[in-house]
């Protein structure tokens, strides 16, 4: 400071960039302290860790025995072994020091593979199912629509709504969605996100027993199971979905039975060529897609000069897969 201050600089601003108080200074001066009165720890401590025994510290938390656990077990294991190194806090103290308060071996990450790749080339080949909520008249309480829909055509082949989640309501939906669809059990796959109910023991030994596939989306990965995602966001932005609430179990069951009907048989899928899931379902999507093409061939005849090239594609999309592999063209789901 007295340099600074002998080369021109003020000694209020010397004191404001070293952060201290101009008057303190001057009583530090006057008193003979010098300029620099601040106290402050002037020998190292006489219990202070030496550089050897930090070493050996470090020596011991970092071997095999030892390297994944806290200080709070190290300590307790080395006394049952006879040995005193040092407190769980100096330990934490110098692990925080030396940046080793993670794992300090090589750990596994986890792994969250991607399920496996179904295809689909017709109905009741591959099926997706989940549950969304639907807001009943009492705040935080819901109802749960459980909804089963075919990959292939995405027309909904099972449904119901209940005041739980359970996979017992599961599997009477799917055991019903399969008998009126006259499933064969060992040609389907199934897929679900990995909610309780779809995960349940007795359901899943009930699908096992029946010879049905299952597949499950990786944990808080919505993409894993998009249909039935993309189905969840129509029926919710349908003008018709109520802005508050159900009134009644009762009324979110005729709600779901109506949409359900708007679905499968008026609703143009765009993913499918513009056609109802029903008549894709049925296989009347090829005469429905094929008079499209004649009539735009005709229509182009008719007045070439306002066709600059070919008409609308107007072909059927044959397969469909839920997770695809990346070296594999992948279907729209909107």
């Amino acid at each position: 400071m007295v340099e600074a201050i002998d080369a021109g600089a003020r000694q209020s601003k010397v004191c404001e960039l070293l952060g201290l108080d101009p008057g303190t200074v001057r009583s530090w001066i006057k008193q003979g302290v010098g300029e620099d009165g601040r106290a402050g720890q002037k020998q190292p401590p006489a219990n202070k860790i030496t550089t050897e025994e930090r070493a050996e510290i470090l020596e011991i938390v970092n071997r095999p025995e030892y390297r994944d656990l806290s200080p709070k077990q190290i300590v307790p294991l080395l006394a049952d072994r006879g040995r005193y190194v040092a407190s769980e806090s100096t330990i934490y103290r110098i692990l925080r020091e030396e940046k080793l308060l993670t794992h300090r071996s090589a750990s596994k990450p986890a792994k969250k593979s991607k399920p496996r790749e179904l295809v689909a080339t017709g109905p009741n080949q591959v099926w997706s199912w989940d549950i969304t909520y639907m807001k009943s008249p009492i705040l935080g309480m819901f109802f749960y629509a459980y909804i089963i829909m075919d990959v292939f055509s995405r027309k909904i082949v099972g449904r119901a709504v209940h005041e739980a989640e359970s996979q017992e309501y599961a599997i009477a939906l799917i055991q019903a969605a399969c008998d009126a669809e006259g499933v064969d059990y060992d040609e389907l796959a199934i897929h679900s996100d990995n909610g309780s109910p779809m995960k349940g023991a007795t359901l899943v030994a009930t699908l096992e027993r029946l010879g049905i596939m299952q597949s499950f989306s990786r944990p808080s990965v919505s993409n894993d199971n998009p249909y039935s995602e993309s189905l969840f966001r129509t029926a919710k932005y349908r003008p018709e979905y109520p802005s508050g609430s159900f009134s009644s179990l009762e009324a979110a069951r005729a709600w779901m039975d109506w949409f359900t009907q708007w679905y499968n048989h008026v609703h143009l899928h765009s993913a499918i060529g513009f056609v109802t899931p029903a008549d894709r379902h049925a296989g009347l999507d090829r005469d429905i897609l094929s008079k499209r093409h004649e009539i735009y061939e005709e229509a182009r005849e008719r007045r070439p000069e306002r066709w600059s090239g070919s008409t609308r594609d107007w072909s059927r999309v044959d397969t469909v897969r839920l997770n695809p592999n990346l070296d594999q063209a992948t279907s729209e789901v909107a």
